[in-house]
């Protein structure tokens, strides 16, 4: 049996990634720095946000499916 974590430590998981998140684009956002700089890492940070956010709704841990797809290849 799997062990999975319940709705009340995933809603603390996603409250924690947003704070997380807009502490982030307020400092290295849209409209930080010169630019591009500041488009480039706020783009960054949406998508990253968008993965760790999809990671913690569906339960996928991306990096051992990343690893397990790279050692079945090489």
């Amino acid at each position: 049996m799997e062990s999975r974590s319940g709705c009340l430590a995933g809603i603390l998981k996603i409250l924690m990634l947003g704070w997380l998140f807009d502490w982030l684009q307020d400092t290295f956002g849209f409209g930080k720095g010169a630019s591009c700089t500041g488009c480039f890492c706020g783009l960054l940070l949406v998508g990253v946000f968008l993965c760790l956010l999809f990671s913690v709704i569906t339960g996928t841990n991306w990096f051992r499916l990343v690893f397990d797809l790279t050692s079945t290849i090489l």
